[in-house]
C-alpha cells in the first residue's frame, strides 16, 4: 500500500503559532487533531510531530513546515477523503509526497 509524507505548511513559523493561543485554545486544536488521527485509524503510520526551523530565516512561498504525518492510502482519491477535514486546514496547506521505494529492496 502506498505510503505518504503529509507536510503541513503556514506561513508563520509554528512556535510563534504556539505562542498566540491560550492554553485552552491549544488544548483545543490539539483535541481536533487527536480526534482526526482516530478517524483515519490505521492509514496513520505515523502521526508525527511539530518542527523547527534551524536552518532558514524566510520560509518561501510555500510557508513553514509546521509539522508531518506519514499515511497509507490505497489510492491518491483515499488519501484525499483522509485529508479532507483534517485539522490543519485553517492554518495553512497541507503539502503531499508519495514515499517512493528505494531501489533495490
Amino acid at each position: 500500500m502506498p505510503k505518504y509524507l503529509i507536510l503541513y505548511r503556514s506561513t508563520m513559523a509554528p512556535g510563534e503559532q504556539m505562542a498566540t493561543m491560550s492554553p485552552g485554545e491549544m488544548q483545543a486544536e490539539m483535541d481536533k487533531w487527536n480526534a482526526w488521527g482516530q478517524s483515519v485509524g490505521d492509514a496513520l503510520v505515523d502521526f508525527g510531530e511539530p518542527t523547527k526551523p534551524t536552518s532558514a530565516e524566510d520560509p518561501g512561498p510555500a510557508g513553514w513546515v509546521g509539522g508531518y504525518s506519514l499515511l497509507q492510502a490505497d489510492d491518491e482519491a483515499s488519501l484525499q477523503a483522509l485529508l479532507a477535514d483534517h485539522p490543519h486546514q485553517p492554518f495553512g496547506t497541507i503539502e503531499v509526497h508519495e514515499v517512493m521505494p528505494m531501489p533495490g529492496q
